[in-house]
């Protein structure tokens, strides 16, 4: 049963927002919140103790944005989610282009600065979202307990999956689902 000594890892594009096809979330007027996104911050907040954002963006590594432009993104999303009644307690990304890159997804870099910064983060009482399964790997790779795919974007993943654990259409979905059986 999921307690505030719970941390929840989850990823942005494709998670919080619609990915855009073959590119990047350049600048703040291309951000959207997917439906739902919203009202299922406030239950997650509720039921972990911390919440971290985990999120790739080669758009940096690869000179179409900046690290400014990164940041209004992230300063406009994290204010729409508090206003709202949610909270992300801490952003990490990745501007990496090598895969091999210890702080890119799959690998487990991005989960170990979030111990380094919230020493009560145990990953045996964590729980990954995502919508690929580099996201699901990262979980594996870091260690995290469980992990929660949602098919927004690639529905053809197939289920049952190794790396995943859990599958959901949407974020507003694994909330509801939460909610239910904190309820039960």
């Amino acid at each position: 049963m999921i307690d505030k000594s719970w941390t929840l890892f989850l990823d942005r594009d494709g998670v919080i927002n619609p990915e855009k096809d073959n590119d990047y979330i350049l600048h703040v007027g291309e951000f959207s919140f997917y439906d739902g996104v919203l009202q299922a911050m406030p239950v997650f907040s509720r039921l972990f103790g911390t919440i971290v954002l985990v999120t790739n963006q080669k758009g940096i590594g690869k000179g179409r944005m900046t690290e400014a432009d990164l940041a209004g993104i992230h300063s406009y999303m994290v204010t729409e989610i508090v206003n709202n009644g949610g909270r992300l307690d801490k952003i990490y990304f990745a501007p990496d282009l090598d895969a091999d890159a210890f702080n890119r997804k799959p690998n487990p870099g991005m989960a170990h600065q979030a111990k380094a910064d919230f020493p009560q983060i145990d990953f045996t009482r964590s729980v990954m979202v995502g919508n690929k399964l580099t996201d699901m790997q990262f979980g594996r790779n870091a260690g995290i307990a469980h992990t929660v795919f949602l098919a927004t974007t690639n529905p053809e993943t197939p289920f049952p999956h190794p790396l995943v654990d859990e599958r959901f259409n949407s974020l507003a979905a694994y909330a509801t689902h939460l909610e239910a059986l904190t309820k039960a």
